[in-house]
């Protein structure tokens, strides 16, 4: 019976060893399939293709493959525009006087308008909220049902994750009046967590490798600190205090400019740690398709594996660090004045 259990064992962990490889080959078989056999394939299309925002949802070729997504215009002279990305036949079509061009929608005519429409990237954006809503409701449910229980299920892993956060996090850096940011730290924490997590997913869209999307998040930081900040914040950047006058001119550019640049180091870090990730991830599998080698095949996939191991440690470790600055940055801005 014990021979039985392990020749099962075995069994099974070369089958999921079979279905990781299938699924991340699956992706970039799509992109050899429109390449064609007489056309070179070439791995600065395909990863630009994976990781570029699209007014589709690509996953394979085929009738089946293509998620198409609303597409909401407006322009001045031809109105308002409402139809599925569908239209655009993946890009080789023109529709309403518009067409898509290396992955944006352009006027025919060459007239201004403006683009409300469901990209890839929004949709992975509602998709992110979505899964956050229906994860914390589901908890404050159970907390509320259990009240003075021990936690249970799901409760059990997100309850230890909000005591790391405020205990590790927000009371070193903003003290005492840590909880009336908790709810910012805790969304900014898990929105960028589970937007990475959910990124590294065969066919998902690149949301947190999007400059955009981290842009938004440093802009929010940077309002919060600025509305939070006391006056002592401010007579430190204008005129710090215990440096000598003259050294004083040199240093006020300095700390007027690091109010700018330091939402920018989120903004930059978290972008490129994603991206490049997702580069890297693309480029080792695009090597199967360089050299038509099964051999070249098995062994970057294997090699993705290892390093797809190593991005979601990075999905963690780049939400925490950006929890972690921005509630250093709000603390600095609530410091007081020391006698």
């Amino acid at each position: 019976m014990t021979t039985f259990k392990k020749i099962n064992r075995e069994k099974s962990y070369l089958i999921n060893i079979i279905a990781l490889l299938f699924i991340f080959i699956l992706p970039l078989t799509s992109a050899n399939a429109e390449a064609g056999e007489d056309e070179k394939f070439s791995p600065g299309d395909m990863i630009m293709h994976h990781i570029q925002d699209a007014p589709e949802w690509h996953l394979w070729d085929g009738p089946y493959g293509t998620i198409p997504l609303p597409v909401i215009l407006y322009s001045p002279n031809q109105g308002l525009s409402v139809f599925m990305s569908g239209r655009f036949e993946h890009g080789h079509a023109s529709y309403q006087g518009y067409r898509v061009e290396e992955g944006h929608i352009v006027s025919e005519s060459g007239d201004k308008f403006y683009d409300f429409s469901i990209t890839k990237n929004v949709a992975q954006l509602l998709i992110n909220v979505l899964v956050m809503l229906l994860l914390f409701i589901s908890v404050a449910k159970a907390y509320k049902n259990r009240a003075g229980k021990a936690p249970k299920g799901m409760q059990s892993l997100i309850e230890p994750i909000i005591l790391f956060i405020r205990d590790e996090i927000a009371k070193p850096n903003i003290g005492e009046k840590h909880n009336k940011y908790m709810p910012y730290l805790l969304t900014l924490f898990f929105f960028i967590w589970l937007g990475n997590l959910i990124g590294l997913t065969p066919g998902a869209a690149n949301l947190t490798g999007n400059i955009a999307v981290t842009g938004s998040l440093a802009f929010f930081t940077l309002i919060l600190t600025l509305f939070s900040s006391k006056s002592y914040y401010w007579k430190h950047i204008f005129w710090p205090p215990g440096v000598p006058t003259p050294i004083k001119f040199i240093i006020i550019p300095v700390e007027v400019i690091g109010i700018l640049t330091k939402p920018f180091s989120l903004m930059i870090r978290l972008f490129v740690a994603i991206t490049a990730g997702h580069v890297v991830l693309l480029s080792l599998l695009g090597l199967t398709f360089v050299f038509h080698s099964y051999l070249v095949g098995i062994g970057s996939t294997m090699i993705v594996l290892f390093i797809n191991i190593i991005e979601l440690l990075v999905a963690t470790i780049q939400a925490y660090v950006f929890t972690l600055f921005t509630s250093m940055y709000i603390g600095m801005a609530l410091e007081e004045e020391h006698h």
